[in-house]
């Protein structure tokens, strides 16, 4: 059930998901759902944590294997590559999250935050340590600008293919790491 809501949350997005499709999918009457959950905003709520939970059990494998890793390019691309690897390998649950959570309703969305707020953290440690240049107001920028590079590539990259997800990890943290000491260096410069 759980799985069929992440596919349809991500082929549909939230409004136009309904449970009777969801129940379809899986064979059932949709007034069995009720028997599992109280309401759409329920399931949807469970579908939209897994997702979240996904991306910080991947964060704090990497956390764990990365300990007393100095190059800071290594580290930030081990943890892009735990967070692509959270959006392809684990089903549609972190898609779900990625791609369906704006259109979801406030009330629900609200239920989900608290999580979403203490990946953002981690994130935010993480490039404070791993770019310490970067001043404190721009960090949340440049983790956002991040995490639209890897979300977005849910809606176009093969993992299949000659890149992999390694290469594409490789490409986005260099890509990345160069434009935050661009930045710098014409901030410097001025």
């Amino acid at each position: 059930m759980l799985d069929a809501a992440a596919e349809r949350l991500v082929a549909q997005g939230y409004t136009a998901t309904t449970l009777r499709e969801i129940a379809a999918d899986i064979g059932i009457k949709a007034g069995s759902i009720y028997h599992y959950f109280e309401s759409k905003e329920d399931l949807f709520i469970e579908v939209f944590s897994r997702g979240i939970e996904v991306m910080v059990d991947a964060f704090g494998d990497v956390d764990a294997a990365m300990n007393g890793c100095d190059r800071e390019s290594d580290r930030l691309e081990a943890y892009v590559r735990a967070h692509l690897g959270a959006l392809f390998e684990h089903g549609s649950f972190t898609a779900a999250h990625v791609t369906a959570f704006f259109t979801a309703p406030e009330e629900l969305r609200s239920a989900i935050v608290p999580l979403r707020d203490d990946y953002e953290h981690r994130w935010n440690s993480l490039l404070a340590d791993v770019l310490p240049e970067l001043d404190t107001a721009r960090l949340p920028i440049a983790r956002l600008f991040l995490f639209g590079a890897m979300n977005t590539t849910i809606e176009w990259f093969d993992p299949r293919g000659d890149l992999g997800l390694d290469g594409l990890a490789n490409l986005i943290t260099v890509q990345f790491l160069e434009g935050v000491h661009a930045l710098n260096l014409q901030r410097s410069t001025r």
